[in-house]
């Protein structure tokens, strides 16, 4: 049986455990329990977006809960009794988008991306302690890393995201990259990661990443790129959030966000707030198109809105500490007013080009450009001392007030 890792949310802030699919639930929950500080009798799980809570029996091994690696899950404590003999209720259906892909819409599960995450950014705590530290970690981090892979070509901002799904979208671009494109069947082995994937059907058209700002709101203006062709969306598109969670407080309730409505209003329109599950979900909802989410290390996707009937899909890249965006280019190294960012999800040119996007997501994978926030080895810039994940990072943050951290 394979291993998982998971990113567990519980009252004391987040973890990410790891366990194998053939261990007891007993085991499991005696995991859970040490990673949350929930006792194992009172545990219980929710999982999928928004959180469903799972019936857990009490017996048999956790392949039976149906969980997938890179899920996120919410624990919490309820009262104390036995566990209920019923079968682990289903889980979301996987997404026909290709192999790992998750479903986020209603029902479905929401991941971190990874990891946002998670695990696609997190679900959106309240800023405590843990949590203020970690994202510090997380930001010294990406402002180590730099740009990702450089855009080719340069344009001009502001196309409307309502245009019919083949017309290019202009963009600003960074200054283009040096030397010659790389694509997946002439990147050197071992070597950085493709910058395309040629889609299948001859026309010269690739799938390529599209890197926008590492300024805590690459969520927000990857979605603005795929959508309208403009990477400065982002204050927009918090707006657009917040007034989403007022107009419908049922659905956006204090269990939902994780804090009160009014609270999560002001503070997702924080410029420093990073996005994650929720806001992709709602923007699904807000731009009625699908928004699949690729997250590098575990080369899962997620797809928000898949549940509504939406007839387009955009693409974004997750890499265990920022979004990009992805796009199609006309050619390998085209300029950016060429891309073609939507697409309809269920035609053979869509599933060419999920395809395309699945390949380039391996090779990336495989170039091992992601974060791995749990297993990740760093070294405190004020001290030196080594560590290993971010658990052990916020620990020694909190202990020494240090928060320059680098990879080692």
């Amino acid at each position: 049986m394979s291993s998982l890792t998971l990113r567990c949310r519980g009252p004391s802030g987040q973890a990410t455990v790891s366990v194998d699919a053939a261990s007891s639930i007993a085991d499991f929950l005696a995991l859970l329990a040490e990673k949350t500080g929930v006792p194992a009798a009172c545990i219980e799980i929710l999982s999928g977006f928004p959180p469903k809570q799972i019936q857990v029996p009490s017996e048999g091994a956790v392949s039976a809960l149906g969980l997938a690696n890179g899920d996120t899950l919410t624990v919490r404590q309820g009262a104390a009794a036995p566990p209920p003999a019923a079968p682990a209720a289903s889980q979301a259906e996987p997404s026909s988008s290709g192999a790992g892909a998750g479903v986020a819409g209603d029902v479905g599960s929401a991941a971190a991306a990874a990891g946002a995450g998670p695990a696609l950014g997190g679900l959106a705590d309240d800023m405590d302690e843990d949590e203020m530290l970690a994202r510090a970690i997380a930001a010294s981090l990406e402002q180590q890393a730099g740009p990702g892979p450089a855009s080719s070509g340069a344009g001009a901002s502001g196309a409307s995201g309502a245009g019919p799904a083949a017309t290019p979208r202009p963009a600003a671009a960074p200054a283009p990259s040096g030397g010659a494109p790389r694509s997946v069947t002439n990147a050197p082995a071992g070597g950085p990661a493709p910058s395309s994937v040629p889609v299948a059907g001859g026309d010269g058209s690739c799938v390529v990443r599209r890197v926008v700002d590492s300024d805590n709101s690459c969520l927000f203006n990857a979605v603005g790129y795929v959508m309208e062709g403009s990477r400065s969306t982002a204050a927009r598109l918090r707006r657009v959030v917040a007034d989403a969670v007022r107009a419908d407080p049922f659905t956006f309730n204090e269990g939902f966000l994780g804090k009160p409505l009014g609270a999560y209003c002001d503070w997702i329109q924080q410029p420093d707030k990073w996005g994650g599950a929720i806001e992709l979900f709602i923007l699904a909802q807000h731009y009625k198109r699908e928004i699949a989410a690729f997250d590098i290390r575990t080369k899962r996707c997620d797809v928000y809105g898949q549940d509504k009937g939406y007839g387009d899909r955009v693409l974004l890249l997750y890499d265990g500490l920022h979004y990009d965006a992805m796009a199609v280019a006309a050619f390998e190294g085209a300029p950016e007013e060429l891309d073609v960012t939507c697409f309809e999800a269920s035609s053979p040119g869509g599933r060419a080009i999920m395809a395309a996007a699945e390949k380039l997501v391996a090779a990336t994978n495989a170039a091992r450009q992601f974060t791995d926030t749990a297993n990740f080895t760093l070294r405190c810039g004020v001290c030196q001392i080594g560590l290993k994940g971010e658990k052990e990072a916020v620990e020694h943050a909190k202990a020494t007030g240090h928060s320059n951290f680098a990879e080692y």
